[in-house]
């Protein structure tokens, strides 16, 4: 039954591949993914707020103004005034005519209109050291700032059942010298809030203290961050009181969460600026579109760059990934430019990680068994200066890994990307692709990547894949239309032994003793010179010798190139579909357009 439902998955995909690029022409698919079914409407437009203004000046009694607010109220802070302390934003039973609005008394002029990101020049800041320069031709502040100063989460705190607040305009931080390092907007534990807009605000840690998280979306649903700035959250190696920083983070807890926007924000964290699941759970969030977002990491927290900036003691921060899905359902990932990631602190620089994990505490229990990802869409979008691309795998949690596994990990739908600069330089593999399976039952499955420009390390791998011969084979695999550099070893085992699947043989032969079901074709494998030869990959494949004979209109050696093809190419209009093989380099980037 699996091998006849396997084949019926990978005629399905091929079926919407031949309908459209992205999508199932009518349909909620994007080839075996299923899309988002809800998103979260977050214009001002959405969010009306008919009723008083209260204004509040610096000195005043924030909290308090908070608790006399009804729904449909105003709650304009001083701009430029401070506010200090742990604030709880209570219930009000509002409705979607009546949002409360917590916003700088700055006028709308004074802020980016809607749609474009704001950044720390609107809090009169200039720059920011090793971070992309922003237009700030003149700095002034017109943020209202409330900042934590609690050995506890803050500055805001949302109790169990507030709903419909927008925030606008402010700058939400904490003080240095905690002891602990906060989350700065979360749900109280064990409750439940909704429909809650992060708009145009600046939220960051300080430069060398821990801030474990700026947003936790755990008992939350119906939630934007939009056009918004992430910086400074992060954790520091050995002596830090966390170990995994993010910018937003989600998906733990026993509440069902979602949907939630993660849209035009910039987005820095060393551990994941985005996450999803790593704790207990026994359900999974759905419906998570991440789109438009800049993904960042300073060369300066990299230990041994110039002017290098870490925690206490002059330790380094723990980097990992740039986003992580360990429990999330139905996510679209789309138009988000990823830059600097690098490896260490047991990771290997990977820029996006897929990974079904039934966590385990610090007293040895497994506590996600119901932990999934599924139905995950990565499209249009850039990832570049890193030391690894994308990682996909199941694996064992605890006990050495004979302990417990997650519920499944499947229908993963990857294409039009660009991916260069993937180097060894970032304390990484230089490996593109990492398909792994660490499950005795229910096998990773259903993975397509399409339409995808990309150029590992040239010692490095196009495709790291593994499985024990013990475990059931992986199935469902598409690999399709790409325009790829091999690498000198391209596809490798991601374990040691004789015991892995890809333990021995040429491409072809590792390919078909990991997958029961596969398409290997109508690829474009630029060869290194060392390279395995043609017979030895699956059939229908094209090898172009050379970047020069792949006809880029400029290769720039694969480090931020324009990746159209010339007219006269082969590999023009060659794709299954008619397409040029490799990504939608003209899509790409008016996807990207803005982003950075």
């Amino acid at each position: 039954m699996q091998s006849f439902a396997s084949f019926l998955i990978i005629a399905i995909s091929f079926l919407a591949l031949s309908f459209s690029s992205t999508a199932w022409a009518g349909s909620n698919f994007d080839g075996p993914a299923e899309l988002p079914r809800a998103t979260v409407a977050s214009s001002m437009g959405d969010t009306p707020a008919p009723g008083s203004i209260i204004s509040v000046r610096a000195g005043d009694n924030l909290q308090a103004a908070l608790d006399r607010a009804f729904c449909g109220d105003t709650i304009e802070l001083q701009a430029g005034a401070v506010f200090t302390g742990r604030f709880l934003v209570r219930a009000k039973s509002c409705d979607a005519g009546h949002w409360i609005v917590i916003r700088t008394s700055a006028p709308d002029s004074a802020l980016p209109p809607q749609g474009k990101r704001i950044t720390p020049c609107y809090a009169g800041v200039a720059s920011l050291s090793g971070r992309p320069q922003y237009t700030c031709v003149s700095p002034h502040n017109v943020m209202a700032k409330i900042q934590d100063d609690a050995e506890a989460d803050g500055p805001l705190v949302f109790r169990n059942g507030a709903n419909h607040f927008r925030l606008i305009g402010l700058e939400i931080t904490r003080v240095a010298g905690l002891r602990n390092p906060p989350v700065l907007v979360s749900v109280e534990p064990l409750g439940v809030a909704d429909h809650i807009v992060i708009d145009r605000s600046w939220l960051h840690g300080t430069t060398h203290e821990d801030t474990q998280n700026g947003i936790s979306l755990d008992g939350s649903n119906y939630v934007a961050m939009v056009d918004s700035y992430f910086s400074d959250f992060h954790c520091t190696q050995a002596i830090g009181a966390c170990t995994d920083a993010h910018a937003i983070g989600g998906g733990k807890g026993t509440h069902q969460d979602g949907p939630y926007k993660i849209s035009n924000n910039f987005l820095e964290a060393s551990g994941e600026a985005v996450m999803f699941g790593g704790g207990p759970a026994n359900v999974t969030p759905a419906d998570i579109q991440i789109v438009h977002n800049h993904f960042f990491k300073p060369w300066q927290w990299m230990p041994g760059s110039k002017n290098f900036v870490g925690g206490a003691g002059g330790h380094a921060f723990i980097v990992k990934n740039h986003l992580e899905l360990k429990n999330a359902a139905r996510v679209l990932i789309e138009g988000n430019l990823m830059e600097n990631n690098w490896g260490g602190f047991s990771q290997k620089g990977y820029a996006i990680l897929l990974s079904p994990t039934n966590q385990i505490n610090r007293y040895g229990q497994l506590v996600c068994p119901l932990c999934q990802v599924t139905d995950v869409t990565i499209r249009y979008s850039r990832i570049t200066h890193a030391g690894s691309g994308i990682q996909m795998v199941t694996s064992i949690s605890g006990n050495n890994g004979n302990g417990g596994q997650a519920l499944a990990g499947k229908r993963w739908s990857i294409h039009d990307l660009v991916i260069d600069d993937i180097s060894k330089n970032y304390v990484g593999g230089g490996n593109l692709f990492l398909i792994a399976n660490g499950w005795k039952a229910n096998p990773v499955n259903t993975i397509t990547i399409n339409h995808v420009t990309a150029f590992p390390d040239s010692g490095a791998h196009l495709l790291m894949i593994g499985n024990e011969i013990t475990n059931p084979s992986m199935y469902g695999f598409v690999f399709i239309n790409n325009m790829i550099a091999t690498g000198s070893y391209p596809v490798w085992s991601s374990r040691g032994g004789l015991t892995s699947c890809a333990a021995k043989g040429t491409p072809a032969q590792k390919i078909n003793k990991c997958f029961t079901t596969y398409s290997f074709k109508n690829n474009a494998l630029i060869a290194s010179p060392d390279a395995f030869p043609p017979s030895s990959w699956p059939a229908g494949n094209f090898f172009p010798a050379n970047p020069t004979a792949a006809a880029f209109v400029q290769y720039d050696s694969g480090n931020g190139g324009d990746y159209r093809l010339q007219p006269n190419s082969h590999y023009k209009n060659a794709g299954t579909d008619g397409r040029d093989l490799g990504a939608d380099i003209v899509g790409l980037n008016a996807a990207l357009a803005g982003v950075e």
